[in-house]
């Protein structure tokens, strides 16, 4: 299947993936119950038509990325630019610089195209190490592996992260942490996202308040439904530091979080709903899904 979508021309990949994301939305019905209920949810304001309409943008969103992955060993650096704009150079650049100074910590999601803006980074001279939750099947992980590593794209696994993430900040390094998933509750603390206590990564509070890496909030954003994307690159989060460390460790999480939210706010079509981000349930709360 990678070979057939790499071997398309890149606009028609990319129809046949939205083609089938929204294949995916209409026939599976277990992953679109869980998805509408999350968008219930972060937008109990919006009428159901418009949740739904959301969520098939996301579908095709998600068939569109799937395409493009398929694709990245036909990237250059040069070809890279005709699809990536980056939003404000200054800042992008600002990321290096800082890294070389302290080590940074790149905030981001699974939202728009989430494995391109390592791929892109790398492709632009700034490999980036990402911590990677491998897939049950280790012959896709593997794979997976391979189509990210011409960029210099390294991944470390989520349960032995800690001590390499560390040794590659005390180099100097850039490691990204996707922060919007479920976390069961030895591994996650509860943060509000959405106006929901939400189990979550720890992982950069813990990390910048160890190291004294930046933090940097980055995300790939798809112009509309096309081919185009946008690298934008935030200011960065300020991590608290009052000598409580576990309430410092929340209320930093909070403020990663927070950027999160705001982003998928902003553009709603482009994250992944059908995860079951509120599984994990604070004691004593009954399960949202069944």
């Amino acid at each position: 299947m990678v070979g057939f979508f790499a071997a398309l021309p890149r606009r028609v990949a990319l129809r046949l993936g939205a083609w089938l994301g929204e294949l995916f939305y209409l026939l599976d019905r277990r992953d679109r119950r869980v998805a509408l209920l999350n968008l219930s949810i972060a937008f109990a304001d919006k009428p159901e038509s418009e949740r739904r309409r959301i969520l098939r943008a996301s579908c095709r969103n998600l068939g569109r990325t799937a395409a493009e992955i398929c694709q990245l060993s036909k990237l250059t650096a040069s070809s890279l630019l005709d699809i990536v704009d980056i939003v404000d150079r200054r800042a992008w650049e600002g990321v290096w610089t800082t890294a070389a100074q302290r080590g940074v910590l790149i905030v981001s999601a699974h939202f728009g195209n989430f494995e391109l803006l390592a791929y892109a980074n790398g492709l632009l001279g700034h490999p980036i190490t990402m911590v990677h939750r491998p897939m049950r099947n280790r012959l896709v992980d593997e794979a997976i592996a391979a189509l990210r590593a011409p960029a210099g794209t390294r991944a470390i696994p989520k349960r032995a992260a800690a001590k390499e993430a560390i040794r590659t900040l005390k180099r100097k390094g850039v490691v990204a942490i996707p922060s919007d998933q479920n976390q069961i509750h030895s591994f996650g603390v509860f943060v509000e996202f959405f106006g929901k206590p939400a189990c979550t990564t720890p992982g950069v509070a813990r990390l910048a308040m160890l190291t004294g890496a930046a933090v940097v909030p980055a995300f790939l954003v798809r112009v509309g439904e096309s081919g185009q994307h946008r690298m934008e690159v935030l200011p960065p989060i300020e991590m608290a530091q009052t000598g409580d460390r576990q309430a410092d460790i929340v209320t930093n999480t909070q403020r990663c979080s927070d950027v999160i939210e705001a982003m998928i706010r902003r553009y709603p079509e482009q994250w992944i709903w059908f995860h079951k981000r509120w599984k994990t349930r604070p004691f004593g709360e009954p399960k949202l899904y069944r």
